[in-house]
């Protein structure tokens, strides 16, 4: 098998920033990682290297891009909200670039200082421990019959406020596994249709224009659901100038919409207590 070389997350950082910058500043990861795709001139056979083929979809330059993220703004340079934006801090607009070397120097000094539980939790990182549980709920959907991942899809769109959700699934039907309306504010309706893919390496654009040939004439939008993700022209197919376009919904995006909808997916708000001695209290017994 041919070596696929992929940048290392420190050669990530600047083309990171530079997104950012380019995005105006802020951005969700489906945005970042596509700019910076664009920008460091990832190839789509360094795209579809996945980390860990046996553990889920997700690719090594999303897990190497994760890890950028994770010590940049560990560096100061970026933050994050609960809604999963990120964006350049305040240090980081007045920088053009970070000298990589240097922000490694500073995560390490700073996992030297922290409390050994501490640091044990921190080398994990934030985002690759974040990662670990869309791992496992991709493996989990890799698992399911394919009848079953169907009535999923199904369930999912009705979540998001879809209506008349069917699942067809007919050979010979061009590919297509269902379709629904979505309506919007009670008043506005598409026709929509959908198509199911359980991979762990990326949709190419021969596969969306296949999709589109079967969904001309027959719906306003297509959906294309993947639990891996796409090539770079996959996504540029989707949204060609003239053609119906497609919306994709690749692994990570999946996973965090059941996650919001609760489906299968519970988050539980843990407490965590920390124990200190009071070293005087002892003594002046």
């Amino acid at each position: 098998m041919k070596k696929v070389n992929v940048p290392t997350y420190d050669r990530l950082m600047n083309p990171l920033i530079q997104a950012l910058r380019e995005l105006g500043g802020s951005g969700t990861i489906e945005e970042i990682d596509a700019k910076v795709t664009e920008i460091a001139s990832i190839t789509d056979e360094q795209l579809e290297m996945l980390h860990n083929p046996e553990k889920g979809s997700q690719t090594e330059i999303e897990y190497r891009l994760a890890w950028a993220r994770t010590y940049l703004k560990k560096y100061g340079v970026l933050e994050n909200s609960s809604r999963g934006i990120w964006a350049l801090t305040a240090k980081g607009t007045k920088l053009a670039k970070v000298d990589p070397k240097a922000v490694r120097q500073f995560v390490l000094n700073q996992k030297k200082k922290a409390p050994p539980l501490e640091k044990k939790e921190d080398e994990i990182g934030e985002e690759v421990g974040e990662q670990s549980w869309r791992e496992e709920l991709l493996n989990t959907l890799l698992n399911m019959e394919p009848a079953a991942f169907e009535r999923l899809t199904q369930r999912l769109l009705r979540e998001s406020g879809f209506i008349q959700v069917e699942v067809t699934g007919k050979s010979g039907d061009g590919g297509i596994d269902g379709k629904g309306i979505m309506r919007l504010s009670g008043l506005l309706s598409f026709h929509v249709i959908f198509q199911c893919k359980r991979y762990r390496g990326a949709v190419t654009s021969s596969q969306v224009r296949d999709f589109r040939g079967a969904m001309v004439g027959r719906a306003d939008k297509g959906l294309l659901i993947t639990t891996g993700n796409f090539t770079k022209d996959a996504m540029k197919e989707a949204t060609r100038d003239g053609a119906p376009a497609i919306d994709l919904i690749d692994g990570d995006l999946l996973a965090d919409k059941l996650k919001e909808l609760e489906l299968g997916v519970k988050t539980e708000i843990i407490e965590v207590k920390k124990i200190s001695i009071d070293h005087s209290w002892y003594m002046n017994l």
